[in-house]
């Protein structure tokens, strides 16, 4: 067994690979006939071979076609039969591995027990490379929260380092170390305040960092100096031993206690630069080196932040608790991490995937502490609560936020929001590259995808798209480093008449290397429901798997990894009217969204479970109004409907995927009940809920739909009232907001499209008869009017560079679907056998 096995090892990288070829497995353990004990005690020493790996990812699908196998290397059926038998070695292997190791709380051990041979008898990934050594630094034993390790407390000066450490190392009964009076003052034989008059600010940075490089510690909490950060060499020898907890205190309460202290001037500030400035200048340095984050509101007791640091050190070293279920799964031992369920998109069940535990909560301090961060700072803090750093460290996922929200936006702000009229408020989502909703995901998630997935294959991401979709992820995954590129390509299938003249010359133009579109000879419904049934078949993605070495992976607001970005800008959008002081933190305030798919809406009832204060999200419908139906009665019937395609065609659509979420979190998690309802959907066309959950339902939501006329009314009354053009989505929200909002609180309407995209439509809206049918002369002739906003101009560069490009087309039909992806699949990855 182990003579099959070609292991790359990658130095200084966090990634190694591990192959392990079936085929000749299969044939050794034909050709010397096994006997069965020989064969456990070869997996055994397999297995204990690379125990040494800190997370193995297998190919994502529970079969691997062994059928195929079977047929290619003409292997008897006993074989496979022993071979898919390995999985009941799981808890012997895993009690012995434990035993022989004393490895107690290691993650790894268990993900790879629990995965059948079937599922990794292609291909075993092996991510993160880490040592024996590796493996007892970065987890704390499981008889103490400390163990040897350091629990370092980073952040300003006035953060209450010295307070809090102490009373951490009070609970913990463990020594606690103050740099500046038990490590500096120490070793130079006078205060911190005469070294710095005595050497200079520049030099006093070089002689703190020398004397951190000269201190070890082991099972202490250790409160660094404000500026002990901005010494890299000092900060890479004390992080090596310990857990950095970064105190992150608004600079606003920093200044203020430094003010009550008397202290007006610290570490780096020059006579031209004041207290803020130095402040905002040090936060770079903090935000390099932490490992986790505790939010410290302006008058929270140090005790409270003690308890804190305590529960996130816990969170730290305990990655196991936040674990992903399937919807309808209804098996205790299923549980996925955050990297599975973006690798995988769609649960093997059918179900999607959510968290066990829900999402979590923040104080209403800690929401008050970034109302005056900026939007990629805010993305920062919300998302490092829902992913836990054993998937994506701290830094890594700065990297990411700070590549996805940067000068890809038009706008500085990323999503304004702006005042409309009354109480309305518009929140602007148009401003990513390709002028819609779709980006504050799509931006981020090819990144964290890249990331999540293992060096060693190749990643077909499929999507269908009633428009916006296409044009964003095609884009995001165009924008991966080019080594990404080699090895993760996107298709996007999208009803060939379904979308705007506009959306489809946006999909074609951002078609790149490993991008590409395709018009189906259907509606939205067909797409969805195709790739649905194509991800479950095991048989097609097993032989892909084995024929050509790629996985397919989703990238639909199906997968997690899209939904959660879009948590941000509904949080995002309430801060801002705190910081604008329209609000003060605590008023509610209800939220209309145009949504057909339920993601949208579903991400801002995510963040009222976080803590923002939305009384009431309201669902915003066109004639395609199932979910406005739903939401009144309760019942989901799509019995004699038919698509009826709309001047809003990303909401255009019949089956809502996410709604399914929805029902999972108001159902209490019971995924029988959530794969019963949708069975029947399945084969009868419709199900109803109970009525203690429609209760549930109604208590979050309220429902309105938008006929075509008054659509293009609104967009006609606002840009008459006020200069400013709605998008056909935006004016669905608008005209269900004037009808069923209360006018006692502001309502914040999602503006998830830019007017540019639905360009035939807003000239029809404005009354301007003489219409071109080229898609940039159109845009030109609404420029020509001044609106508000200006024109994308993104879009018409994209327009402009690809306007003659064709793109492939298919009839619907599923085998049709196939062949097409196995085509585009043949042309950019290399066949493995």
């Amino acid at each position: 067994m182990l003579a099959v096995i070609s292991l790359s090892k990658q130095k200084n990288t966090r990634r190694a690979s591990c192959l392990i070829c079936v085929e000749n497995a299969v044939f050794l353990l034909n050709l010397f006939t096994f006997e069965w004990s020989v064969f456990m005690m070869s997996c055994l020493s397999l297995y204990t071979n690379y125990i040494q790996y800190n997370s193995i990812v297998g190919v994502r699908h529970k079969s691997v076609a062994l059928s195929s196998c079977q047929k290619r290397i003409g292997c008897n059926s006993s074989i496979l039969a022993v071979a898919q038998q390995v999985s009941g070695l799981s808890r012997w292997l895993e009690k012995k591995t434990q035993k022989m190791f004393h490895i107690v709380q290691y993650r790894p051990l268990r993900l790879i027990t629990r995965n059948s041979l079937s599922r990794i008898c292609l291909k075993l990934m092996f991510s993160r490379l880490v040592t024996f050594e590796q493996i007892s630094k970065s987890r704390f034993s499981s008889h103490s929260l400390v163990g040897n390790k350091n629990i370092i407390l980073m952040g300003p000066p006035g953060a209450g380092k010295t307070t809090v450490g102490r009373i951490v190392g009070q609970k913990l009964d463990c020594p606690v170390i103050d740099v500046d009076d038990d490590v500096l003052e120490t070793t130079w034989n006078m205060s911190v305040s005469e070294k710095l008059q005595d050497v200079g600010n520049e030099q006093f940075l070089e002689e703190e960092g020398k004397a951190l490089l000269k201190f070890s510690a082991s099972g202490s909490v250790i409160s660094l100096s404000g500026s002990n950060p901005m010494h890299t060499a000092g900060m890479q020898h004390v992080k090596r031993n310990g857990i950095v907890v970064y105190l992150d205190v608004p600079t606003t309460v920093i200044m203020s206690r430094l003010k009550s202290m008397k202290v007006d001037r610290i570490v780096g500030q020059g006579p031209a630069t004041s207290l803020k400035d130095i402040l905002q200048f040090r936060k770079q340095f903090y935000k390099r080196w932490y490992d986790v984050r505790v939010l410290c509101g302006g008058s929270m007791a140090a005790e409270v932040v003690a308890e804190k640091v305590l529960d996130a050190v816990k969170r730290y070293q305990n990655s196991e608790v936040e674990t992903y279920v399937s919807t309808r799964s209804t098996q205790k031992n299923s549980q996925k991490y955050f990297s599975d369920v973006v690798i995988e998109g769609l649960a093997s069940d059918g179900g999607l995937f959510v968290p066990e535990r829900g999402l979590p909560e923040l104080t209403a301090e800690e929401w008050q502490s970034i109302i005056e961060a900026t939007y990629a700072e805010r993305a920062q803090v919300i998302l490092e609560r829902c992913i836990h750093p054993a998937d994506i460290p701290a830094s890594k996922l700065r990297e990411i936020i700070g590549t996805a929200y940067g000068e890809n936006f038009t706008c500085s702000k990323i999503a304004p929001v702006r005042h409309l009229t009354g109480n309305q408020f518009l929140l602007e989502l148009f401003h990513g590259p390709t002028a819609s909703f779709k980006d504050f995901a799509l931006q981020m998630m090819p990144h964290i995808f890249a990331y999540c997935i293992p060096r060693s294959c190749n990643y077909l991401v499929l999507v269908a798209t009633s428009g916006d979709t296409g044009s964003a992820v095609l884009d995001g995954f165009s924008r991966l480093h080019d080594t990404d590129k080699q090895r993760i390509a996107v298709m996007s299938f999208f009803p060939e008449d379904g979308v705007s003249p506009i959306q489809k010359s946006q999909m074609i133009g951002c078609q790149k290397e490993n991008a590409w579109s395709v018009g189906v000879k259907s509606d939205f419904d067909f797409c969805q429901t195709a790739m649905k049934k194509i991800f479950a078949d095991s048989d097609y993605t097993g032989y892909l798997t084995v024929e050509y070495g790629t996985s397919l992976a989703a990238a639909n607001s199906i997968n997690w990894a899209r939904l959660l970005p879009q948590v941000v800008y509904h949080a995002s959008a309430y801060l801002d009217l705190v910081h604008q002081g329209i609000i003060a933190f605590g008023d509610p305030v209800d939220i209309c969204i145009p949504t057909g798919n339920f993601g949208n809406i579903l991400a801002a009832l995510y963040a009222k479970m976080m803590g923002i204060p939305i009384r009431k999200c309201i669902c915003a419908s066109n004639e395609n109004n199932v979910l406005t139906d739903f939401i009144r009665t309760g019942i989901y019937d799509l019995r004699g409907r038919k698509l009826i395609p709309t001047f809003s065609p990303a909401i255009d659509i019949l089956k809502s995927s996410n709604l399914e979420r929805y029902l999972h979190l108001i159902a209490d998690g019971d995924g029988q009940l959530v794969t019963q309802l949708y069975n029947q959907l399945e084969t009868q066309g419709h199900f109803q809920l109970r009525k203690d959950l429609l209760e549930k339902l109604q208590q979050d939501l309220v429902a309105g739909w938008c006929s075509e006329e008054d659509c293009l009314a609104a967009i006609h009354s606002v840009y008459s009232t006020t200069g400013y053009i709605l998008d056909t989505h935006t004016a669905v929200a608008k005209v269900v907001a004037d009808r069923l909002q209360d006018r006692t609180c502001p309502i914040i309407i999602s503006s998830t499209a830019h007017y540019s995209k639905f360009a035939p439509a807003i000239l029809r809206a404005l009354r301007i008869t003489e219409i071109k049918q080229n898609p940039l002369s159109q845009l030109h002739l609404l420029s020509s009017y001044s609106p508000l906003p200006p024109v994308h101009w993104g879009l018409i560069e994209t327009l402009k560079k690809n306007e003659n490009e064709g793109h492939r087309i298919c009839t619907a039909d599923l085998s049709m679907l196939m062949s097409c992806i196995e085509t585009l699949i043949q042309g950019h990855f290399m066949k493995v056998f």
